[in-house]
């Protein structure tokens, strides 16, 4: 590969390695936590520990992960294995799980370099360039693993992984490494139904007697079942335990600050309701913007049940399922794949119970999409903007307020520049879109100055963070809603396609 690719690798891991002294969040001892508990204790009791209010509540193979972890930190600090050292921080402890994360980082660059190659980007070119770029400085993964502190970087790879299996027609390989990935974060199972169907569709289905069928479908099943028998047999008799971990119901319809998605609108609307009709909840309660954990009781609207948002959920992902299925074309099915994992991402982020506001970057892989056609790079922009702004309360403290800033700015300059670069034209937005990019300027403007001239940030402290989920949501929604109009549009191949000439412009090529 060229020389462009290692050195693009290198910039981004050095700086990575700048980000080490950055403010972490709790996510931070959430992993030191896991891997004392994963070192320290018996298997029989990972996930029934509570001496701290931070339980493991990931799939085994993420608990494995941390157990191998933990195999390395005791050579580095032993006392980041105790169990009892709730919030121990040493320096060495913070710059072990940092670089941590840059390791493992690696699988993330093999996902982007396998994907890359199995789309047919080819080397060298500007495409290639600038999915490099894009990818490898992510402001998305930047801000929620090398900031905030997380590990979606590797598991990413993965899924880019299993992607490019799929279109290099690997099918078994695709579904063992997908399962794997649902058993380190099963939050992946918002993208399930694309595989699920694609695999049915071109492996299973495509075979030509019932019995060759059968017999594909057995394959899948056994592939793709095992890392979950790997996986979930050592705690089979904590499965109810375990899965109470995993799928934690009882937490309310909002995660902690709202996730910008139609619940966030849904929360709203029902506070207006109730101011304008006076009514007040009937015992006191923390404010469902306060950034805790907690159930949203509802004023005016109808209370939303968790059967209601996995209704809604699997409703919106139905139509570009259906015609991921009726697609004929293989070719055009590997296009319509990789729309339908965007748009399944989105229909469980926009209606999912408890989203996590971190989960917008399971929605924003429109990005491999750029080096395909300029719509769907146009699309990506649009959600880029409204998504990596929505992740900004993570990134609260004054001291990185310079640095979300420059690096958002930055990242939207330089995926606009690419885009440019690559079709020799720039995305084509409505004035309407370039208007609502605008208004993003005000939000800061408010948050930073005019709230404290007019003392708003000590009477509505949690305003920001209201309309940041708010005005976000109606961008992600706007997405949402003209990208799947986009991707269902059935004419789009008669468009794209060369236009036929009749048999007398045919004669007159031939003669000329």
């Amino acid at each position: 590969m060229s020389g462009y690719f290692w050195q693009l690798v290198g910039i981004s891991s050095a700086f990575k390695v700048l980000l080490m002294p950055a403010y972490y969040s709790t996510d931070f001892e959430v992993h030191r936590n896991w891997l004392a508990i994963t070192h320290s204790l018996p298997l029989n009791r990972w996930y029934i520990d509570t001496t701290s209010q931070w339980t493991l509540d990931y799939p085994p193979f993420f608990a494995y992960f941390e157990w191998l972890l933990s195999q390395v930190a005791k050579y580095v600090d032993p006392k980041m294995l105790i169990v009892q050292n709730l919030n121990y921080e040493s320096q060495t402890t913070v710059y072990f799980q940092r670089g941590s994360i840059i390791v493992m980082d690696g699988i993330y660059v093999l996902g982007m370099r396998c994907a890359l190659s199995a789309l047919g980007v080819q080397k060298s070119t500007q495409q290639h360039i600038a999915g490099c770029m894009l990818m490898l400085f992510n402001v998305g993964l930047i801000f929620v693993d090398h900031i905030h502190f997380q590990y979606n970087g590797f598991l990413f790879g993965l899924l880019l992984l299993s992607i490019s299996a799929i279109l290099r027609k690997r099918y078994l390989w695709s579904a063992f490494i997908f399962a794997a990935l649902l058993n380190f974060k099963h939050i992946f199972l918002y993208m399930a139904p694309a595989f699920a169907v694609y695999l049915l569709r071109f492996y299973c289905l495509e075979q030509r007697s019932l019995q060759q069928k059968a017999q594909a479908m057995l394959r899948l099943l056994a592939v793709g079942l095992t890392p979950f028998v790997l996986s979930f047999g050592p705690f089979w008799q904590q499965l109810p335990q375990l899965m109470s971990r995993l799928f934690p119901f009882k937490r309310g319809l909002t995660h902690a600050y709202w996730a910008p998605n139609v619940w966030a609108l849904y929360n709203t609307a029902d506070k207006i309701a109730a101011g304008i009709l006076g009514r007040t909840p009937a015992t006191p309660r923390a404010a469902s913007t306060s950034g805790l954990v907690q159930d949203v009781e509802h004023l005016v609207l109808p209370r939303i049940t968790p059967a209601m948002t996995f209704a809604l959920t699997l409703a919106s992902m139905l139509p570009i399922l259906l015609k991921l299925y009726f697609t004929k074309s293989r070719d055009k099915a590997h296009l319509v794949f990789l729309r339908a994992i965007v748009l399944c991402a989105c229909s469980a982020f926009m209606f999912g119970w408890h989203v996590h506001e971190k989960a917008i970057l399971m929605c924003l892989i429109p990005f491999l999409l750029t080096v395909l056609k300029l719509e769907d790079a146009k699309y990506a922009y649009i959600l880029g903007i409204a998504g990596y702004f929505s992740l900004f309360p993570l990134l609260f403290e004054v001291d990185l307020l310079v640095p979300r800033y420059t690096l958002y700015l930055g990242y939207m300059a330089m995926l606009y520049g690419q885009l440019q670069r690559i079709y020799k034209t720039a995305p084509h937005f409505h004035p309407l879109e370039w208007a609502y990019f605008l208004v993003f300027i005000a939000i800061p403007i408010y948050e930073h100055i005019i709230s404290r001239l007019l003392g708003y940030h000590i009477r509505y402290p949690f305003l920001p963070l209201l309309l940041t989920s708010v005005y976000c949501a109606l961008g992600v929604l706007y997405f949402f809603v003209r990208y799947y109009v986009y991707a269902l549009d059935i004419s789009w191949t008669k468009r794209s396609a060369a236009p036929k000439r009749s048999k007398r412009s045919n004669r007159k090529i031939k003669t000329k």
